[in-house]
C-alpha cells in the first residue's frame, strides 16, 4: 500500500497538483510574513526617521558656531593626550600650555578681524602682543629653540608658496616691466633704509640694509586677495594690471629674501671685511645651484603616474626646502638656503605644469596653502608676542616711524619711474603704488632672525647687537601694523576709482549676446519640434 505524502511545498511526491494541506500551509506562511513585513515597517519607520535625521545632520547649517565648536573639540582633545604625556608642562601656568593659548587666541583674533574685512594677520599680531603686554606669555628652557624652529617652518612655507607662484608665462610676457617694478623699487626702499638707519641712529652699512631688504618686500598675502577680487570684476584687466602687480611681487620678495640672507651673513660671518663681504656672492652661487639640482630632481622623481604623487611631491619639496634652510646656517652660510627654496619650488612647478598640472589645478600649491593656514597663527602670534608694550622706548618707535615713511617716499618714487612711459595713465599709475604699499608676511618670518641669531650667541652676545636685534624685530612689526591695513583698505576702495573695468563690461556684453543666441536657438528647436508634432 502506498501512501503519497505531501511535500513541503504542498504538492505530492509525485509531482501531482497542490492538495488542501499545501494550501493551508501557504495560507498560514503568507500570513506569517505579512505579520512580519508589518513589524519590519514600523521597526524602519522608526529607524528611518533616525537614519534621515542623521543624513541630514538634524538639518543644521554650515554656520561659525559648529566651525568654532568642532575646533574647540579638536584642541580640547589635543591639549588632553599632551596633558597626559608631558603633566606639568601641558598643565595651566605651563609654557607649553601658554605656547597654545597664544596659538588659539592669535586664530580667533585673526577670524574677528576678517570680519572687518581686515588681513587675519593684524589681529594674530595683536593678540601676540596682548598676551605679552599683559604677562601670560612668558618662556624658557628649551621652548625659546622650539619658538625658533616654528618660525623657521613658517619661512619656508612662505618661501615654498613664493616660488610656486610665479608665473614663467606671465614673466615672459610683461617680463621688462615685471623686472623694473621687482628689482628698482626694492633696491631704492632698502637703501634709503639703510642711509636714513646709518645717519640718523648710527646704524653699521650692513646692519641699515638688512633693515631695509626686511622692509622691502611687499605682502602677496595682502596684496594677492584684493587684487584678485577686483580682477573678478573686471578692474584693470584690459592692461593686465593685477597680472603685473602679482607677478612682480612675487618677484620683489625673492630679491628682498635672497639679499637680506646675504647681508644676514656677512653680519654673522666671523671674519675679516674681505671674507664677509665674499659670503655673499658664495651664498648666491650655492642657493641657485642647490634649488635648481634639487627642483630637477623632484620634477623627476615621484613619476606623474604614481598613486601617491601629489603626497610624495609635497613631502619631498617640503623636507628639501626645510633641510636647506637649517643645513645651510649650519653651515654659516644662512643666505644661500632661502634662495635655494625658492629656486627649487619654481623649477618643480615649471616641471610640473608642462607635465600637465596649470595654475588652476595645482595640488601641491593648495596643499601648501593649507599647511599656511596652520602656520599663519604660529607666526604672526609669535612675533607679536617679541613685543612688549611696556618694555618699548619712544626712541625706537620714532625710529621705526622715520624709517618705515621716509622708506616708502623714496619707493613710492621709484615705482613711479618704473612704470612712466608703460601704457598705465596717471590713476594705474597710483593705484600700483597703493598695491606696493603692504608689508606682512615676509616681514614676520625675516624680523626675527636677526636677533634669534645674536640670541644664540648665548653670554658672548654683543649688547648692541642683541639692542639692533630688538629694534629691527619692533620696525617690522610696526610696519605690519601701519601698513597692512591702509594698503588693504586702500587697495578695495581705490580700486573701482581708478581702474577701468572696461573688458568685464565687454564680457557682460558678450555673455548677454551668446545667451540671447542661445535662447533663439532653443526657441528655434521648440518651433521645429511643434512642427514635427503636428505632421
Amino acid at each position: 500500500m502506498n501512501s503519497q505524502l505531501p511535500d513541503v511545498g504542498g504538492r505530492d511526491k509525485k509531482g501531482g497538483t497542490p492538495n488542501k494541506t499545501g494550501v493551508a500551509v501557504v495560507e498560514v506562511n503568507d500570513g506569517v510574513q505579512k505579520d512580519n513585513s508589518d513589524n519590519n515597517k514600523k521597526r524602519c519607520g522608526c529607524g528611518g526617521g533616525v537614519v534621515k535625521l542623521i543624513s541630514s545632520q538634524g538639518n543644521l547649517s554650515n554656520s561659525w558656531f559648529l566651525t568654532i565648536g568642532s575646533l574647540l573639540v579638536i584642541l580640547a582633545l589635543v591639549w588632553a593626550v599632551l596633558y597626559v604625556l608631558l603633566l606639568d608642562e601641558a598643565a595651566p601656568g605651563g609654557d607649553l600650555f601658554k605656547l597654545l593659548i597664544l596659538i588659539v587666541s592669535a586664530y580667533f583674533a585673526g577670524q574677528l578681524v576678517a570680519l572687518c574685512k581686515l588681513p587675519p594677520l593684524l589681529g594674530m599680531l595683536i593678540a601676540g602682543i596682548v598676551l605679552r603686554t599683559c604677562g601670560f606669555y612668558k618662556i624658557s628652557g628649551v621652548y625659546l629653540e622650539i619658538v625658533i624652529k616654528l618660525r623657521e617652518a613658517a619661512l619656508t612655507t612662505i618661501l615654498i608658496k613664493a616660488g610656486l607662484g610665479l608665473d614663467a608665462p606671465a614673466l615672459l610676457k610683461l617680463s621688462f616691466t615685471v623686472l623694473k617694478l621687482a628689482f628698482v623699487p626694492c633696491l631704492a626702499e632698502a637703501a634709503a633704509a639703510a642711509v636714513i638707519a646709518h645717519v640718523c641712529f648710527d646704524y653699521p652699512y650692513f646692519w641699515g640694509f638688512m633693515l631695509g631688504f626686511m622692509l622691502s618686500a611687499v605682502s602677496p598675502a595682502v596684496v594677492v586677495p584684493t587684487l584678485l577680487s577686483l580682477k573678478s570684476e573686471g578692474y584693470g584687466e584690459s592692461k593686465g594690471i593685477s597680472t603685473l602687480v602679482i607677478a612682480a611681487s612675487g618677484l620683489d620678495d625673492i630679491v628682498a629674501i635672497s639679499l637680506f640672507g646675504v647681508f644676514q651673513g656677512m653680519i654673522f660671518t666671523p671674519g675679516s671685511i674681505a671674507s664677509q663681504i665674499s659670503v655673499g656672492p658664495i651664498e648666491m652661487v650655492m642657493g641657485l645651484t642647490v634649488g635648481i639640482l634639487w627642483g630637477l630632481f623632484i620634477a623627476f622623481i615621484p613619476h606623474r603616474d604614481d598613486a601617491y604623487v601629489t603626497a610624495k611631491r609635497t613631502i619631498l619639496l617640503g623636507a628639501g626646502s626645510l633641510g636647506a634652510v637649517l643645513g645651510s646656517e649650519k653651515i654659516h652660510y644662512g643666505g644661500a638656503g632661502p634662495l635655494a627654496c625658492i629656486t627649487s619650488a619654481f623649477i618643480a612647478s615649471f616641471a610640473w605644469k608642462n607635465q600637465g598640472w596649470s595654475n588652476s589645478y595645482h595640488p601641491v600649491a593648495d596643499n601648501f596653502s593649507t599647511i599656511w593656514l596652520f602656520i599663519q597663527p604660529v607666526l604672526f602670534g609669535l612675533i607679536g608676542a617679541e613685543i612688549d608694550l611696556l618694555a618699548l622706548h619712544s626712541e625706537t618707535i620714532a625710529m621705526g616711524f622715520i624709517v618705515v615713511f621716509g622708506a616708502l617716499i623714496v619707493r613710492f618714487a621709484a615705482c613711479v619711474l618704473c612704470v612712466l612711459g608703460t601704457k598705465l595713465n596717471w590713476k594705474e599709475i597710483l593705484f600700483v603704488n597703493l598695491a606696493w604699499l603692504p608689508k606682512a608676511t615676509v616681514q614676520a618670518a625675516l624680523g626675527p632672525e636677526p636677533l634669534d641669531k645674536v640670541r644664540s650667541s648665548g653670554e658672548n652676545a654683543d649688547p648692541a647687537d642683541l639692542l639692533r636685534g630688538q629694534q629691527l624685530l619692533t620696525i617690522a612689526v610696526l610696519s605690519i601694523l601701519i601698513t597692512a591695513p591702509i594698503g588693504s583698505i586702500g587697495i578695495s576702495i581705490s580700486g573701482p576709482y581708478l581702474l577701468s573695468n572696461e573688458g568685464w563690461e565687454g564680457d557682460k556684453e558678450k555673455t548677454k549676446s551668446i545667451e540671447g543666441a542661445d535662447t533663439a536657438m532653443h526657441m528655434s528647436e521648440g518651433s521645429e519640434d511643434v512642427e514635427r508634432a503636428k505632421v
